[in-house]
């Protein structure tokens, strides 16, 4: 039996992945890239879970000089084959690498002690420079009190420059600076409430680090937002963004089609290859089709273990996606049709922002649109400039990103049925009364979100949920009866006085509802979907023929069999 490599599923450092024997994609033309390009300091701005850590970590083991000669890690990698002019930086530069991805404090107070934890661990990391007699004894005396946590807290707003000051007069060479998930306190200040303070704290610890900085080798900044009307980057004309719309660096992160070839060959499953597009592409950056890694390799690992494994949304159940809970919650009904559109395989144009804020995204506006755009909500198929501005159309990426808005839309709806309740609705479905359960099934869906994922299978599921959970009756679905399943069947349990069988139809269009309710009342007598019920001694059954078209119209018609 074939012996596989391990697949790194949540590990971040490059070096263990190496070290272990581990699956690499190999990123590291990333190096040549950022090598060639001579830009001071370059911002990625790419979706959660796209592999923006792993590149931190594989630019940190290759630049940085340390005791341990790391050259070995990239044997065989494309960085290696690239040629001297490329490898002679490894390993030559002094390196402050830092993740913010830990801040997620509820207030401002714990986050930034967690910042000052964060600097406290990156300056002990460097304590060995501290033998150098060349660094100044102010610099040694900060130095010091931010290893021990005893240093004023305006001391860590420059706590950056001041390694950096240090780590030059130790080793004589400019520093690269790596900070990874920059955004991510930004983001957490903007749901807390505490956005303004967050925005001067990160706007004074970049300044002092990238742009005043003398020392400055070059740097590098990941995050899923570039959040530069915040002023953060205020002055620093030597900064270059790329976003998913950027030619440069499109393939880094993520992986390609030819790469998720590649890994099924190896693991011996390239016959779900067809399934695993369909679940986990979509992305295009720049017009480089680019698949889901972390849903590629968590998918991988179960597949190979088990050829057969069922998949998964993956991607969607590593965050809380708050932002589209609230577009579902809070949106007005323009944006509840538009997301409507999108859930039916239609496509949206709008603008995009791309120095969009945490400030303005608002739910009922279009910069909420640019703000899914970029954070692997949505992918452009095209785009095109209308005067000052470019305009994308999009589509939802994938199956996967369709579950994460489906599974909102129906917590939102199961929501709205325990606040507002449907105790009118089930009265009149019990007393026959068809005229009012027509009346609000109409009225739910006015207020609804619906979506294409097998119609009947959707109007089904609508209606089942809008009756569920009345004490005194059962409400089964596809229960077996007669000669077939019925859609939905409602039974009262103690006296057994009613049943009642609902048949779901879907109507072509407005002028076929009365047709496609009579095509449900005769599906219920071919079917003979009555007999059971009469053999438990009901006394009375009412059948309903229900039909929906897309028009969000319902009708509903009534036969009773006694």
């Amino acid at each position: 039996m074939k012996e596989f490599k391990p697949i790194p599923i949540g590990v971040e450092d490059f070096k263990e992945i190496i070290d272990k024997g581990s699956y690499y994609v190999d990123k590291t033309d990333m190096i040549q890239e950022l090598l060639d390009s001579n830009v001071k300091v370059n911002l990625f701005t790419r979706p959660r879970r796209f592999g923006k850590t792993l590149n931190i970590s594989m630019l940190q083991r290759f630049f940085e000089k340390t005791d341990e000669d790391n050259a070995y890690l990239f044997n065989g990698l494309n960085i290696s084959q690239a040629g001297e002019k490329y490898m002679q930086h490894q390993g030559q530069y002094p390196v402050i690498s830092l993740s913010l991805k830990s801040m997620k404090q509820p207030d401002y107070s714990k986050l930034f002690g967690t910042f000052k934890d964060i600097m406290k661990r990156e300056f002990w990391r460097h304590r060995n420079i501290l033998s150098s007699d060349d660094i100044i004894p102010e610099d040694r005396e900060i130095f010091t009190k931010i290893t021990h946590g005893t240093a004023e807290d305006d001391t860590y707003i420059t706590a950056i420059r001041t390694l950096s000051d240090c780590l030059y007069t130790a080793y004589q060479k400019k520093v690269i600076i790596l900070i990874d998930e920059y955004d991510v306190p930004l983001e957490v200040s903007h749901f807390r409430g505490f956005y303004d303070e967050m925005i001067d704290l990160i706007r004074s610890v970049f300044e002092s680090a990238l742009k005043t900085n003398p020392y400055l080798e070059f740097g590098v900044l990941t995050g899923c937002l570039r959040v530069s009307k915040e002023s953060i980057f205020t002055g620093l004309n030597n900064l270059k963004v790329n976003t998913i719309n950027t030619l440069d660096f499109r393939d880094c992160f993520g992986f390609t089609e030819d790469e998720v070839k590649e890994m099924t060959e190896y693991y011996e499953i390239s016959d779900r290859f067809p399934e695993m597009k369909e679940w986990y592409d979509g992305y295009l950056f720049r017009q480089k089709e680019i698949y889901n890694p972390w849903s590629i390799i968590n998918f991988v690992s179960d597949a190979k273990s088990d050829h057969d494994s069922l998949l998964q949304p993956y991607w969607s159940n590593t965050s809380s996606n708050d932002i589209i809970h609230e577009l579902v919650v809070d949106g007005n009904e323009e944006t509840h049709n538009q997301i409507e559109a999108l859930m039916n395989g239609e496509s949206l144009t709008k603008p995009i922002y791309e120095d969009i804020t945490y400030r303005n995204i608002n739910i009922n506006t279009d910069y909420i649109w640019s703000f899914l755009l970029f954070t692997g909500y949505l992918k452009p198929i095209s785009m095109h400039l209308e005067g000052d501005l470019i305009y994308a159309k999009m589509v939802i990426p994938n199956r996967e990103v369709g579950t994460v808005y489906k599974r909102m839309i129906m917590q939102w709806f199961d929501e709205k049925i325990r606040t507002n309740g449907t105790d009118d609705l089930f009265k009149a479905v019990v007393n026959g009364d068809a005229e009012s359960f027509e009346n609000e099934v109409n009225k739910w869906l006015v207020s609804s979100i619906s979506y294409q994922d097998n119609y009947e299978s959707f109007y089904h599921g609508f209606l089942a949920g809008l009756l569920l959970g009345k004490r005194g009756y059962r409400v089964e679905s596809n229960r077996e009866n007669g000669k077939g399943r019925t859609d939905i069947t409602i039974c009262e349990f103690q006296r057994r006085t009613v049943a009642i069988v609902i048949e779901v139809k879907i109507a072509k269009d407005f002028g076929d509802l009365d047709a496609a309710c009579d095509r449900a009342m005769k599906q219920i007598a071919d079917k003979n979907y009555v007999a059971n019920l009469k053999q438990q001694y009901y006394k009375k059954v009412l059948k309903y023929g229900v039909a929906f078209c897309s028009e969000k119209v319902c009708r509903v018609k009534l036969a009773i069999e006694e």
